[in-house]
């Protein structure tokens, strides 16, 4: 065994490889939970809260539903926005249809109701995989997007196909105005993240990992890849659900199909590839990437003197993202998370009180 009498150091190697975070973690991570519990509600404008850090919480949900499939288990997929769809419309129906129906409760069920639709959709996956998988999945985006379109009973025979989000409240507390929906949606993530981090740590997380390396090794050794695959399918569009039902009622109020069409799948794939892949922090990474670079985009021609106008910013936001997956595919495959780990593991050098 290795000693060091000073640093931030334990008595042993197998003392410091322990899973449970070092001193400087919990301290990031309570400091982080008091900021955002108590700071930013406090302090926070409503823009801020409307505009940046609700979509940047349900958004960083659903990109860490999606990384449970493609960066823990290996599985492509183009269809969670079909899955956040699903849970959107699926709380949306329970809580129109049957009177007193808790909100918690409905999102747990939309949830539930996702995850079977996702696992579904999950079967080819069996059979196929990569690009064919990828298609596969492509397919239940566009059976969603025609369902939700064309089946009335749906959207309680919608004339224009676009629904309203019903009275919020939790326990009694009704959840109105920009503070409460945003402690509604961070508390939610931080439950969350948390499920996920320690499922990822535990014999299910193993089982997905084995399988993304190598699936025939895998089930060599005992794992199935059946149920690895269908259960990360699961779990992806459970989590997806919730943020598609939060994305709908918190976000944005009244909604059509078309919130959740194509370009919500391929966004939330940007967000893991540039936030890092397999990672739980990368999902916040790339959540508030793709949340603050279209708004840097839009005001940085202006800082700079320049009169661009909207059409162009548009296309020019989607030439940067593609520059920069095609960047962090070359350079740091695993995203903006592989580079905080590196520098939270050069911080770490310097000595620290017990």
């Amino acid at each position: 065994m290795f000693y060091r009498e000073n640093g931030q150091f334990k008595t042993s190697y197998a003392a410091d490889v322990q899973l449970f975070p070092i001193l400087q973690d919990r301290l990031f991570v309570i400091a982080m939970l008091l900021a955002t519990f108590v700071l930013v509600p406090a302090w926070g404008s409503d823009y801020l809260l409307r505009a940046l850090l609700i979509p940047f919480l349900i958004l960083a949900l659903a990109a860490l539903g999606l990384n449970v499939l493609v960066g823990y288990c290996g599985q492509i997929s183009l269809g969670t926005g079909a899955f956040m769809a699903v849970g959107a419309y699926a709380a949306y129906n329970l809580m129109a249809r049957l009177p007193g129906m808790p909100l918690l409760l409905a999102l747990l069920l939309a949830g539930l109701i996702a995850a079977a639709v996702g696992m579904l959709f999950g079967l080819p996956s069996l059979r196929i995989r990569g690009l064919y998988l990828a298609v596969a999945t492509l397919a239940a985006q566009f059976l969603a997007d025609w369902v939700f379109s064309h089946v009335a009973w749906l959207t309680k025979s919608s004339a224009s196909g676009s629904v309203t989000a019903p009275r919020l409240d939790v326990f009694g507390l009704a959840i109105e105005g920009p503070v409460r929906k945003y402690l509604l949606c961070l508390t939610l993530l931080c439950i969350v993240a948390l499920a996920v981090k320690n499922l990822v740590r535990a014999r299910k997380g193993r089982e997905w990992m084995a399988t993304r390396d190598m699936d025939v090794a895998a089930s060599v050794i005992g794992i199935s890849p059946v149920r690895a695959k269908l259960s990360a399918f699961g779990v992806s569009s459970f989590i997806a659900g919730i943020a598609g039902a939060l994305w709908a009622f918190v976000h944005l109020g009244s909604w059509e199909p078309a919130a959740f069409n194509i370009d919500m799948s391929f966004k939330l794939l940007f967000m893991i590839i540039i936030g890092g892949l397999g990672s739980v922090m990368g999902s916040f990474f790339g959540a508030a990437f793709i949340v603050l670079l279209p708004i840097a985009l839009n005001r940085l021609p202006a800082m700079v003197g320049l009169q661009l106008s909207t059409s162009l910013v548009s296309h020019l936001e989607l030439m940067v993202f593609g520059a920069l997956i095609v960047f962090f595919l070359i350079v740091e495959p695993h995203g903006l998370a592989r580079l905080w780990i590196t520098a939270k593991n050069k911080l770490r050098v310097w000595p620290f009180p017990h």
